[in-house]
């Protein structure tokens, strides 16, 4: 397997996507929601996509418009016109979603849950199974899980004041996700009692 997961920056990140369908709206829709400029050439687009800032130019533009963008998504059911954009792409950033395999960018299926977000990649094998495991996934992800990463962040940020040595962070993390009293004010959705408790345990280091 040649492909790894990476997380790409994509405010002020400037993306053309050939084509306007469903899929090509999609896509547009995931790189509006983070940031991204976005350009698509097709016939038409819908008026969410509109007001969320994306501009529709002509497929005779396609040149400008590779030239234009950092990422390059070719979304189209026009075969040759696909072909010819992922070929003046070069080295570009290009994500085929009519061929995944044939680009160099992955965008697979995704969700997120408050500030966790989690894609899934069957390497090209299954959509259908990824949007399947997907599902599986949201319903084991608890409203605990997302407490639980804020008191953890807000611990990481607090010890690195007092504690400079990153194993001794992380065993510090580790003694507070097992701490018996903060799982139980966890449960009970004490959390600003969890942040005094953890600001306790933390002084007590020095």
């Amino acid at each position: 397997m040649d492909w790894t997961s990476i997380y790409l920056k994509t405010s002020t990140l400037n993306v053309f996507i050939l084509g306007t369908g469903e899929v090509a709206a999609r896509r547009a829709n995931k790189f509006l929601d983070h940031g991204a400029n976005v350009k698509l050439a097709g016939n038409n687009l819908s008026s969410d996509l509109i007001d969320k800032g994306a501009e529709l130019c002509a497929t005779e533009d396609v040149d400008e418009l590779v030239n234009w963008a950092d990422l390059v998504v070719v979304a189209s059911g026009d075969e040759e016109m696909s072909d010819y954009v992922s070929k003046i792409s070069g080295d570009k950033l290009i994500n085929r979603a009519d061929y995944p395999l044939k680009g160099n960018v992955i965008v697979p299926t995704s969700f997120n849950i408050a500030d966790i977000e989690i894609s899934i990649f069957t390497n090209g094998k299954s959509p259908l199974m990824a949007r399947q495991l997907r599902k599986k996934i949201q319903s084991i992800i608890t409203e605990e899980d997302i407490l639980e990463i804020e008191l953890q962040d807000y611990a990481r940020l607090k010890l690195k004041d007092v504690v400079e040595n990153q194993k001794e962070r992380r065993k510090c993390l580790y003694e507070i996700f097992e701490d018996e009293k903060i799982n139980e004010l966890i449960k009970n959705r004490q959390i600003d009692d969890a942040k005094v408790y953890i600001d306790n345990l933390i002084r007590g280091l020095n």
